[in-house]
């Protein structure tokens, strides 16, 4: 029995999401030249041309926080594998790589960034995470100043000094070209044997389909072997998950024969197989 994890939108998960005040960080070694170069004068006016769309074409990630005393903000950084990510799309923000996803408004006046309400999803994780949520909420609360975008850096300085770095990585849609279709597929809790190629193992995935008040609508037909992968997705034997993705269609079939890219938007439900 699948249990829900994450509804898929729109079914109204997201709840307000005070901005709390973030974690001490303690005492820790300097931060990186760039960050310590713009907090010399947070206030100063930079003179930047900033591209809305060049936001939007790129995932920004978390590469180094700092406070206004050169102190690493280590809260911002729970996991060394997957970075705080920010994400620009159409007047919306999100934030993901915490332990909850985050999306509000934002508006860019000048060289200020500055973010709306934020609403949350409501999963329970182990405390680094929460408090690093927690930590980017309180950061996000009170406008921002771009100090830098360029093809590889994003720089934003707080009114207090902190100064947040991220390094870009080209969106799916940057990528592929297309703004892609979503789909969802369900991926049962164990692989099978590739058909082509027994020595690999392949998910089993089926189509679901949801209404635009997403609710599922009948019933899905048999598993069937998939050759390729699915980007952003790592599968864990025993569970099975409903994914919602976004496809994009290849200019020329891969070397496993597939036409189209698949790409993780989100897990919408997990559970036991």
């Amino acid at each position: 029995m699948l249990r829900a994890a994450l509804l898929p939108l729109p079914l109204g998960l997201l709840i307000a999401c005070s901005a709390p005040t973030p974690p001490d960080t303690g005492s820790q070694p300097a931060a990186t030249t760039q960050a310590t170069a713009a907090i010399a004068d947070p206030a100063q006016p930079t003179g930047l041309s900033i591209d809305a769309s060049h936001l939007g074409n790129n995932h920004w990630l978390l590469t180094s926080a700092a406070t206004a005393g050169n102190q690493p903000i280590d809260v911002l950084f729970p996991n060394e594998e997957t970075p705080l990510q920010l994400d620009f799309n159409d007047g919306r923000l999100s934030i993901s790589g915490g332990c909850n996803r985050h999306s509000g408004s934002y508006q860019i006046q000048g060289e200020t960034l500055s973010v709306g309400s934020l609403a949350s999803t409501r999963r329970a994780c182990a405390a680094p995470l929460m408090d690093a949520d927690r930590a980017i909420a309180a950061q996000l609360a009170a406008p921002l100043q771009i100090k830098a975008i360029d093809s590889g850096q994003l720089l934003l300085v707080s009114a207090s000094g902190d100064t947040l770095s991220f390094r870009s990585e080209p969106t799916a849609q940057t990528r592929f070209g297309s703004a892609g279709q979503t789909v969802f597929w369900e991926v049962a809790a164990q692989t099978v044997a590739c058909p082509q190629q027994p020595t690999r193992q392949c998910l089993q995935v089926r189509p679901v389909h949801y209404d635009d008040k997403g609710i599922k609508q009948g019933e899905p037909g048999p598993f069937s072997a998939f050759s390729g992968t699915i980007e952003g997705y790592e599968h864990q034997p025993g569970t099975r998950n409903i994914l919602r993705l976004k496809q994009y269609t290849l200019s020329a079939a891969d070397a496993d024969g597939n036409t189209h890219a698949q790409v993780l938007d989100m897990v919408v439900e997990s559970g036991n197989g």
